[in-house]
Parts: structure tokens; C-alpha cells; sequence
């Protein structure tokens, strides 16, 4: 008789990725109740993360931290995860029942060909999904095939180098932010600042036009911000592509509020360009 693979144990090893999440970490883990493989890697917590994770029962290492690429490379070769197909995760996000029996089905039934995963992300503020002022949908790469997939540091960010093709899957991962507005703001200052360095480099290549027709979402998104990094009025054109063609106006007031605070965001990295440049030609 045959059995549906998504009622199969989950052949998925969940890893998580903190620093100081106590707010966040315990309703990551208990989104992944269905897993039976879950690491926790952590940068050097001084609130109650790690000792959350050992309560929980998931495997807790800890690394300094050098980049998002870095960390995630350290993780996929010393944490001796257990399944073939590893689940990528930030602290502040959660699995839906829906995404997680997908993850269970494709973990067994995914072609050789296929070496990754994309997901859509759903952004949530003030207790709510921001759908349209987020940019919904957003893909990101977050089921990767163990020893298939390698992480480069990109700004604040990372980008993965993937051996096989990349297929999307269908429902959705939420990414709840329950911090407050402080430190979202304190966060972007430091992502900021490395965006204003990897932009300043990444400007000394030709901007890619073919890259805005490309059929990968993820290509169009970097084509997109080459582009973008390079135009004058950046925050004011930001604000206009998000709250007016992208239709943040539809989230109301929490909508306006939130595609100012990526305008500024937006600023902050010009602002820091300009200051790098600055700094540069005053030191010599």
C-alpha cells in the first residue's frame, strides 16, 4: 500500500540562527514541533537563548560571528545534521502547518535535479501581515540539500551558490518581528553600514539590465537593486515604488509608517556611502 509522503517522519533538519532572540526563539521552536532534528547555532547571546534552546531539547552550538554567509558555511560542516535537506532559519521566523507537511513531502519525493528550495516570506509588524508595504511575495532560499549549497557574503546579507536547480515551494514562511520599532532601527544602522560597503564595490561592475527579465525572482531582485543603488533621489523613489506601485497604501496607516522606515533606511545607506567616500579622500 502506498503511504503519502507528508505523513512520513520529516527527512529535514531545522537550523536556526540567534543572538539575544529569547523574545522571538520560543515560537520558532515550537513551529518546528514536527521536526525531529532541530540546531540551534548562536554568536554569542548574553540573554536567555541558549539556555531556552537546551530547554527545549534542540542542539546548541555556538560560533562567532563573521557574516550571515559565514556562519551559515560553519553551520552546514560542523553541526553534523541529520537529514539530507536542511531548513534555514532566523529566530524571528515560524514554519505554518501548511509549509511544514510541504517540507515533510518534498524532503522525500525531490528529484536529484533539485538541490534547494525557495519560499515566499510574509513579513509581520504590530500583529499583523504588512502584505503590500512588505513586497510581498518575497523568495528566499531556505531549503538547501546538504553539501549541494555554499553561502557568500552579500552587504548585510548572504547569497547561496547552488550546485542543482532551484524550485519554489508553495505556502508560505512568516517573519514575525516583535522587538518594537527601536531596535529595527538599531538594526538597520549596522546592516546599513555594510550594504554601504558591499554597494561602493559592487558599483564597479556594469548594472544588469537582462537581469530584470529574468525568470528567477532572486535575479530580478539583484538586478533591481544594482540598478537602484545607482539612481539619485533613492529614499523618495523607494517610497514611491512601495507605498504607491507596490501598493503599500492598502495597509493603511502601519503601511506609510513602514515604507518610510525603508525610505529611511534607504537614506542611511546613501548617507553612509557618501561618508565612506568622504572619510576616504580626507584620509589620503
Amino acid at each position: 500500500m502506498e503511504t503519502d509522503a507528508s505523513q512520513s517522519p520529516a527527512g529535514v533538519s531545522a537550523m536556526i540562527f540567534t543572538l539575544n532572540e529569547e523574545i522571538h526563539l520560543p515560537g520558532c521552536l515550537q513551529s518546528l514541533s514536527w521536526c525531529d532534528d532541530v540546531i540551534v547555532v548562536d554568536s554569542g547571546s548574553t540573554d536567555r537563548t541558549t539556555a531556552i534552546t537546551s530547554d527545549s531539547g534542540a542542539r546548541l552550538f555556538v560560533h562567532p560571528f563573521t557574516g550571515f554567509g559565514d556562519q551559515r558555511n560553519w553551520a552546514l560542516d560542523n553541526t553534523s545534521p541529520k537529514h539530507p535537506w536542511i531548513l534555514i532559519l532566523d529566530a524571528d521566523e515560524r514554519v505554518p502547518p501548511p509549509l511544514a507537511e510541504e517540507l515533510k513531502r518534498v524532503s522525500h519525493t525531490t528529484p536529484a535535479s533539485i538541490d534547494a528550495y525557495r519560499v515566499k516570506r510574509r513579513f509581520h509588524m504590530w500583529g499583523r501581515w504588512l502584505q503590500h508595504s512588505s513586497l510581498y511575495p518575497t523568495w528566499v532560499v531556505r531549503l538547501v540539500r546538504l553539501g549541494h549549497v555554499r553561502y557568500v557574503n552579500r552587504g548585510h546579507a548572504e547569497t547561496q551558490v547552488v550546485d542543482g536547480a532551484t524550485a519554489d515551494l508553495e505556502f508560505d514562511l512568516i517573519d514575525e518581528n516583535l522587538k518594537g520599532i527601536d531596535e529595527w532601527f538599531e538594526r538597520q544602522n549596522r546592516y546599513s553600514t555594510k550594504d554601504a560597503e558591499h554597494e561602493i564595490a559592487a558599483e564597479r561592475a556594469s548594472p544588469s539590465w537582462s537581469g530584470l527579465v529574468n525568470g528567477d525572482p532572486l535575479v530580478r531582485r539583484a538586478a533591481l537593486k544594482g540598478i537602484a543603488m545607482r539612481m539619485p533621489g533613492r529614499p523618495l523613489l523607494y517610497f514611491i515604488y512601495a507605498y504607491v506601485l507596490r501598493g503599500g497604501f492598502r495597509d493603511g496607516r502601519d503601511g506609510f509608517v513602514f515604507c518610510m522606515m525603508r525610505a529611511l533606511y534607504q537614506g542611511m545607506v546613501v548617507a553612509k556611502k557618501h561618508d565612506i567616500r568622504r572619510r576616504a579622500v580626507a584620509g589620503g
